[in-house]
């Protein structure tokens, strides 16, 4: 059901809603928000993202052999190996929630224990500012929602906008916004004849993988696109290549604290890197530190464990890619005219963004998500099925989900 339009299908079919509240079709001029949030200003111009509600609650047993995704999704036959298959027994009870968090693996509560307090961090993946005409606009969305949460970080998880001068002032805007903001680099972030160097030096990062410490929780970002992947099949790259993964061995190893792992690929699910399950055997290994790891790329809302560490796809600030077969209007001809890339897309009418909380007296990570509805045709509309594994108005749907998935114990 569409949140915001009861009885009408977010899905399938278009809000019905009013266009009051949703954001304008135009960029703003961005808000002040100094750094860390301490005089968060709130716009008059709109009424804010509309947060998710409806959440669903899985309940997936320690014997399921942690292969499991957050969806009653069968997966089809031949599919790779990347995606696991969710087993019927992996569900023993369904029941809608209003709050979701996902519960950590047994073997990793000691790490989270460790911390004094709470600690939350914003997240936003995939807000194509290159394709949007409104990529600036729904930066500002986020940045107003952070200066209420007033979380320990922010970070964007890539194809977040070129390096280049007429980008400057919205990396700025991001930049300026809290003390760690933080990004990961994107395949899309690259376009346009930029470089990964451009992207390290504009957006200020130090480094294209690095680690960074967020009041006892370590992240580990690292980049997907490194070339050499023998399995590469054509198209962008989708590799950790030796040297990074040598590198994540020894930090898994030597880090002692509760640790998040953010790429922009996924490391496990739909679209993941060539050599995921390499990667996803260094994470096995330190799953005891390892709570989370995070992901933008596959522009869909989904969560899945794989050797006992959960994955959450944070699903894109903007849209859903549907393709040149696909291409129609969900906006005015100017728009389209002026940015040609947006006919390919089913844009979400509001901005797209989570909050992760990971909580010490709970041993939980909360999943604090964001509601909103397609413009104009949505991907199931215009017959587009990008992956066997994926449902619309599951996976491929313009939410991210509050979330709580709890395993069973013996």
């Amino acid at each position: 059901m569409c949140l915001r339009c009861p009885g009408t299908r977010a899905a399938v079919g278009r809000c019905q809603r009013p266009a009051a509240g949703r954001l304008s079709g135009g960029s703003r001029s961005g808000i002040p928000i100094v750094p860390g949030f301490s005089s968060p200003q709130r716009s008059a111009r709109r009424s804010g993202p509309v947060f998710a509600t409806d959440s669903i609650r899985h309940v997936v047993p320690n014997n399921a052999g942690g292969r499991v995704t957050d969806v009653m999704n069968e997966s089809s036959p031949g599919e790779s190996s990347r995606e696991p298959r969710l087993e019927r027994r992996g569900f023993l009870n369904v029941a809608t929630a209003a709050s979701l968090a996902i519960a950590l693996p047994g073997v990793s509560t000691a790490a989270v224990r460790a911390l004094r307090k709470p600690v939350r961090i914003g997240v936003i993946a995939d807000l194509h500012h290159d394709v949007m005409h409104d990529g600036g606009e729904r930066l500002d969305v986020f940045l107003e929602a952070m200066a209420v949460k007033r979380p320990d970080a922010i970070i964007q998880l890539g194809d977040f906008a070129y390096p280049q001068t007429k980008n400057r002032a919205i990396i700025e805007r991001f930049n300026q916004a809290h003390e760690n903001s933080l990004h990961v680099i994107g395949n899309h972030d690259t376009d346009a004849g930029s470089t990964t160097a451009e992207c390290i030096e504009m957006w200020g990062m130090p480094d294209r993988h690095y680690v960074k410490d967020i009041d006892g929780i370590r992240l580990l970002v690292l980049d997907g696109n490194d070339a050499g992947s023998p399995d590469h099949e054509g198209g962008y790259p989708r590799y950790v290549g030796p040297e990074q993964s040598a590198w994540l061995k020894t930090q898994l190893k030597e880090i002692d604290g509760p640790i998040i792992v953010a790429c922009h690929q996924p490391l496990a699910g739909p679209w993941a890197i060539d050599n995921a399950e390499e990667i996803q055997a260094l994470l096995e290994a330190a799953a005891d530190k390892v709570i989370l790891v995070i992901n933008g790329h596959s522009h869909i809302d989904h969560v899945l464990r794989v050797r006992n560490v959960t994955h959450l796809h944070v699903n894109s600030a903007s849209y859903q890619w549907v393709g040149g077969d696909h291409r129609h209007e969900s906006y005015s001809k100017e728009i389209h005219e002026s940015h040609p890339w947006i006919s390919c897309t089913c844009p979400y009418e509001d901005a797209l963004f989570a909050t992760l909380t990971v909580d010490p007296a709970t041993h939980q990570v909360r999943v604090e998500g964001t509601s909103s509805c397609w413009v104009g045709k949505s991907p199931a509309e215009l017959g587009s099925h990008k992956n066997p594994a994926l449902i619309h108005g599951e996976q491929i749907a313009p939410r991210i989900r509050d979330r709580r998935l709890v395993r069973v114990r013996d």
